[in-house]
């Protein structure tokens, strides 16, 4: 069984990787992804059914890194609107 601090690390990590996007869209899309998985999971009580949705959070943060460290390589040349300064 996955302990509640893991689970909490693993939220926080996701969170925090969310938050390194340059992009806005991005990051807010990572943050709401990221706590409406946990919500919708926080019900379960089969030790079975909890180690799979870590494992499977595991994965979607190994994914985001990942994908963070393409996105900081060969960033967008435009900014989205929500980014652009009121001039």
């Amino acid at each position: 069984m996955v302990a509640k601090c893991q689970v909490i690390s693993l939220c926080r990590s996701l969170l925090r990787a969310g938050c390194k996007y340059p992009d806005y869209n991005i990051r807010e899309y990572t943050k709401r992804r990221t706590l409406d998985g946990f919500r919708m999971n926080k019900n379960l009580t089969d030790p079975s059914k909890v180690n799979d949705a870590y494992a499977e959070g595991k994965e979607h943060l190994e994914v985001v890194e990942r994908v963070l460290k393409v996105y900081l390589a060969y960033p967008p040349k435009t900014k989205s609107i929500m980014e652009l300064k009121v001039q």
